[in-house]
C-alpha cells in the first residue's frame, strides 16, 4: 500500500531544509567574515612591525657595512661583505670629543649609575607602597598625593633647583674631605646623577608598588604581626617573595628611563670622563675628523642600544603581566 503525503508535511519539509541550508550559509557567511577580520587585523600588524622595525634595520646593517659601501649602495641592502671593524673601532678608538678612546669608558659609566640607581629606587619604592597600604598613618593619603604629584612633573623645572641641590652637596663633599680626607661620593657626578634618578624616580616606584601591594592580603601582615614579626621581617619575608611581577616592571620603567636619560645626564655631567653613555654618543655623532663614519656611528647607538633591549627579551614578558596585577585595585 503506498503512503501519501499530504501538503502539509512537503511544505513542512521544504520549510526545514530552506532553514537547514539558511543555517549553513550563515556559519560559512560568519566563518568569512571571522577569517577576513582577521588578516585585515594581522595585516596591519606586520605593517606597524615593518615600519617600527625599519630604523633598527637600518642601523643594525649600516654597523656591519664599510663607507663605500654605504656611499654607493642602497641603505635597506644586506651588506655585501659584513665586517666587525665599525663596531670595533666605536667601542675603542672612535673620538668622542677631543678624546679618542671609544666609547666603552663612557658605557661602564652609564651601568655604574644605572644600577645602584634601580636598585635603590625599587626598594624605597617598595617600602612606601608597603608603608602606604600595611600601616597606614594619619594623612597617608596626602602623602600619596604628593608622590603622586611629584609624578607629573616635568624634566626642566627641576633642572634650576637640582642643580642648587647638587652644589650644595658638592661644597658639603669639599668640607667633609678637608676635615676626613674622604668626601663619600658628594660632589661626584656619577653619584650626582644616581641622587636625582632615585629622588625623581621615586614617585613612579611607589606609584607601581603601591597599586600592587593595595590588592595584597592584609590579613598576611595582620597574621604576622600577631606571631611577632617586626616591620622588616614582615616585608623581607612575605612581602618581597611576592613581589616578583611588580618588581620586575619597576626595574624594566627605572633601567629603560635612566640608561636613556640624556637631559639630566648632559646637565649634570655632560663633560669630562664621567659623562655617561646617552652624552657620550651625541658627542660621537657631532664630531667630526673631515669624514662621517655613518658606520662607526650606528654601531655607537647599538652598543648603546644593547642593554635596554637585553633587559627588554629577558623580562619583557613579565612587564604586562605586573602591571596588571597591581590593576585590580587603586
Amino acid at each position: 500500500m503506498s503512503s501519501v503525503t499530504s501538503p502539509t508535511q512537503t511544505l513542512a519539509a521544504t520549510s526545514t531544509a530552506t532553514l537547514s541550508q539558511s543555517g549553513d550559509n550563515s556559519d560559512k557567511s560568519s566563518n568569512n567574515t571571522r577569517w577576513i577580520g582577521r588578516l585585515v587585523i594581522y595585516g596591519l600588524l606586520v605593517i606597524f612591525a615593518i615600519l617600527y622595525l625599519m630604523p633598527l634595520f637600518v642601523m643594525l646593517v649600516t654597523s656591519f657595512k664599510t663607507m663605500d659601501e654605504i656611499q654607493g649602495g642602497n641603505m635597506l641592502a644586506l651588506p655585501e661583505a659584513p665586517t666587525f671593524d665599525p663596531w670595533v673601532k666605536a667601542w675603542g678608538e672612535t673620538c668622542v670629543g677631543l678624546t679618542c678612546a671609544g666609547i666603552k669608558g663612557y658605557f661602564w659609566n652609564s651601568i655604574k649609575m644605572v644600577v645602584p640607581a634601580v636598585a635603590i629606587s625599587t626598594i624605597m619604592g617598595a617600602l612606601n607602597g608597603y608603608v602606604l597600604t600595611k600601616w597606614r598613618f594619619p594623612g597617608h593619603t596626602l602623602v600619596f598625593g604628593l608622590m603622586l604629584f611629584a609624578c607629573f612633573i616635568p624634566f626642566q623645572s627641576v633642572l634650576l633647583p637640582m642643580a642648587t641641590i647638587l652644589g650644595s652637596l658638592g661644597r658639603f663633599g669639599v668640607t667633609l674631605q678637608n676635615a676626613t680626607g674622604w668626601n663619600f661620593g658628594f660632589g661626584n657626578s656619577t653619584v650626582n646623577l644616581v641622587f636625582v634618578h632615585v629622588v625623581y624616580g621615586l614617585g613612579f616606584t611607589t606609584l607601581f608598588f603601591r597599586n600592587f601591594y593595595e590588592a595584597f592580603p592584609t590579613e598576611l601582615v595582620r597574621a604576622a604581626q600577631v606571631d611577632g614579626a617586626s616591620f622588616f621581617q614582615i616585608f623581607r619575608r612575605i612581602m618581597l617573595p611576592n613581589s616578583l611581577p611588580i618588581i620586575v616592571v619597576t626595574v624594566i620603567y627605572q633601567f629603560t628611563n635612566i640608561w636613556n636619560d640624556f637631559l639630566f645626564a648632559s646637565a649634570y655631567a655632560g663633560t669630562g670622563d664621567s659623562m655617561p653613555m646617552t652624552v657620550a654618543l651625541n658627542n660621537v655623532v657631532n664630531t667630526s675628523t673631515g669624514v662621517v663614519e655613518y658606520n662607526v656611528n650606528m654601531a655607537a647607538a647599538m652598543i648603546a642600544a644593547v642593554p635596554t633591549l637585553i633587559v627588554y627579551i629577558l623580562a619583557g614578558r613579565y612587564f604586562v603581566r605586573g602591571l596588571m596585577a597591581g590593576a585590580v585595585k587603586g
